[in-house]
């Protein structure tokens, strides 16, 4: 069945790959970011593409007054500064929890009222699995994902009653522009490289959410048992996994 759907940071990496997906699919697509050439693309390939900064409250209601009453949003936006809470600055910390955190919630607040009046609707949420174990210098992007995953459990028993469907997609980390954004020096992703997800393969998780409706998808799989062991053993997993979890 074709859907109409809302997708926020279309504009790179998992982003951009599922809204190709999905256009390629017959869906309707509005798609949001903030870069003008990545839009223009976007459109170029069927989407209904605009420009919005998620940190600036005006732009989530530009945003809202833009759609049309939507099947499923993907709420994916989110960047992150790999440093230690002591060195960030406060603009730094600012922003990963304007767009990790407010704007998601204040998107489903404002979206959440058309679904629960037409009975139907599916929001999901790309989080990361940073929301379920923490590693040092992500302390603060981990409390922002934290944060998220709290939100996306809480909403979805908020809904329940109303045939909205909530999905949290966890993904370790991902071989896109992210990683470089949030680490210039591209030490932590050459010391991870052979763990990387690549893109393609979260955006296929995406899309197949759609239909699948999960409650979540941890990527790779094994990361779903990794913390769930950590939530009951956490002093075993942070002594096992601490080479793993200082690589930043």
């Amino acid at each position: 069945m074709k859907k109409t759907i809302f997708i926020t940071g279309a504009t790179s990496g998992i982003g951009r790959i599922t809204t190709e997906m999905l256009v390629k699919a017959g869906h309707t697509v509005y798609a949001t970011g903030r870069n003008e050439s990545a839009l223009k693309y976007l459109e170029s390939i069927g989407a209904i593409a605009f420009k919005a900064d998620l940190r600036i409250p005006t732009d989530i209601d530009y945003v809202i007054s833009k759609l049309p009453a939507i099947d499923v949003a993907i709420l994916n936006a989110g960047l992150g500064y790999f440093e230690s809470a002591v060195n960030l600055s406060d603009q730094e910390i600012d922003t990963m929890l304007d767009v990790n955190v407010r704007a998601p919630i204040h998107l489903t607040k404002r979206l959440a009222p058309v679904m629960i009046e037409k009975n139907s609707g599916h929001f999901i949420f790309v989080g990361s699995q940073a929301g379920k174990v923490a590693t040092t210098k992500a302390s603060v992007y981990a409390a922002s994902k934290h944060a998220i995953t709290g939100f996306v459990n809480g909403l979805r028993l908020e809904l329940s009653d109303h045939n909205i469907f909530v999905t949290g997609i966890y993904p370790g980390p991902i071989d896109t522009p992210f990683l470089q954004k949030a680490d210039a020096s591209n030490v932590y992703r050459d010391a991870i490289e052979k763990f990387l997800i690549q893109p393609e393969k979260v955006a296929f998780e995406i899309v197949r959410a759609i239909e699948k409706k999960p409650r979540e998808v941890n990527l790779p799989r094994i990361m779903g048992v990794t913390s769930k062991l950590y939530a009951v053993a956490p002093v075993l997993v942070e002594l096992l996994g601490k080479g793993f979890f200082n690589k930043k």
